[in-house]
């Protein structure tokens, strides 16, 4: 098995896809269980992908994507989204989950419960959706990897007009916000930029050591 160093000196953020490539339901099957399994704050996973591969959807996505196009030509698209209410009943369901799977008592979990709710209602709506959206960045920093061990092709995205998506994709239906995009697929043949070298600090410049 090659070395993961190498898996990601061959990623890169895809300028252009091979439309006619397209990702089998096992490739997709394990982008689904990697975000699934993503490490989230407290474990409370305020995050939804949304996986589209409708090319109709995706070329009308473009428009609300600074007109990139890799939007409609990847296999798939990702859409990483947050809840739009991170509340009580949501804590508390998830410590349900807990004791479900767990079989953990409630004289155990009932003061990290409380402990939580008391600083989830500390928080004001602007903390609670940027806390959710950091969530997000750790998903989609986790399936960049993933992506490209598993020889996925992918291009993370922050550009694009989320009220849009929301709109086009009916997703504020569902309690959710789109907070990132992430076009997954494989490259096409002639991206000029797949063959170019990383541009990256030395190391010694980016890592700090201290004894």
């Amino acid at each position: 098995m090659e070395n993961i160093i190498e898996y990601l000196e061959w990623r890169y953020a895809v300028k252009k896809f091979d439309e006619n490539s397209i990702l089998s339901n096992e490739k997709i099957q394990k982008l689904k269980n990697a975000f699934n399994l993503t490490a989230t704050s407290y474990g409370l996973q305020p995050i939804k992908m949304v996986v589209v591969s409708n090319k109709n959807l995706q070329k009308q996505l473009v428009a609300h994507s600074w007109d990139q196009q890799q939007v409609a030509q990847a296999s798939h698209l990702l859409i990483f989204c947050i809840e739009d209410s991170i509340d009580a009943k949501y804590i508390s369901s998830y410590f349900e989950r807990v004791k479900q799977i767990r079989g953990t008592s409630d004289e155990i979990l009932n003061p990290f419960k409380e402990a939580m709710l008391n600083n989830f209602e500390n928080m004001d709506s602007g903390q609670i959706y940027q806390w959710a959206k950091n969530q997000a960045y750790l998903a989609m920093g986790n399936l960049l990897t993933i992506c490209a061990v598993e020889k996925i092709d992918s291009c993370p995205m922050e550009g694009f007009i989320p009220a849009a998506y929301d709109e086009l994709l009916g997703l504020k239906e569902k309690g959710l916000n789109s907070v990132l995009v992430m076009p997954v697929g494989y490259r096409a043949e002639d991206d000029m930029f797949s063959g170019l070298k990383k541009v990256r600090r030395n190391i010694q410049d980016s890592v700090i050591e201290i004894d």
